[in-house]
């Protein structure tokens, strides 16, 4: 897992990360942070919503096991 904390806009590293095929993007922004989850992105683009970091992992597991 890494962390990109350098000073470009949200869509850029969306679109640079999406580039480097990274299985999932996980996306805390303030309102993540006030409520404790993560915004979560598909490789493909698709947009899962927001979820607790514990059910991401959860459907990691559930994909792992599969």
């Amino acid at each position: 897992m890494n962390a990109d904390l350098r000073n470009e806009k949200i869509g850029y590293k969306i679109r640079e990360h999406t580039l480097q095929r990274v299985p999932y993007l996980l996306v805390v922004g303030d309102r993540e942070k006030e409520n404790g989850a993560v915004a979560v992105r598909t490789r493909s683009g698709e947009d899962l919503g927001t979820m607790t970091v514990s059910a991401f992992i959860e459907r990691l597991q559930a994909e792992q096991a599969a």
